[in-house]
């Protein structure tokens, strides 16, 4: 797992592949406030409840001039499948290399049930429209995540 990255520094460059056929960058969105929400596999419980959240407040984070990617290591044809099924508004990204996940310290040992395996762990960092993270979301709690980073977007 890649150093921990801090509040105000600058957020790693990113270049990942969506099933809209064009990769999504960070420059992408210079200008913009940018939520990155990584979640750890699509069409499982909490990270459909959290997609469906984002994804219903999309208006509401545009109007905000904040933009919103989630990203799995789940492979682009997942990410569709899970896109199209809940009908979601947002763009997937998928890293299946893991570099991104690393880079963002997301990726590492997770432990459930007493066995020990690689994953992501659920976070969420909002990005400001200089690149610059403006705040970080640890070990996120699915329930009202989305309403709580779409306040903290509209105070940027």
């Amino acid at each position: 797992m890649a150093a921990k990255l801090a509040e105000g520094t600058k957020a790693p460059a990113f270049k990942l592949p969506t099933g809209d056929g064009d990769p999504v960058t960070l420059a992408d969105f210079k200008g913009k406030n940018l939520v990155l929400f990584f979640y750890p596999k699509a069409d499982t419980p909490g990270c459909t409840k959290e997609a469906i959240a984002f994804s219903a407040l999309k208006p509401a984070f545009t109007k905000a001039n904040t933009a919103v990617v989630g990203v799995s290591a789940d492979p682009v044809k997942a990410q569709d499948a899970f896109k199209a099924k809940h009908a979601l508004a947002i763009p997937l990204a998928s890293d299946e290399t893991h570099r991104m996940l690393e880079a963002y310290g997301v990726w590492g040992e997770k432990s459930m049930y007493g066995k020990k395996f690689m994953g992501i762990t659920r976070t969420t960092f909002l990005i400001d429209q200089d690149g610059r993270i403006a705040q970080i979301w640890p070990k996120v709690k699915v329930e009202g995540h989305a309403e709580e980073v779409l306040a903290a977007a509209k105070d940027l």
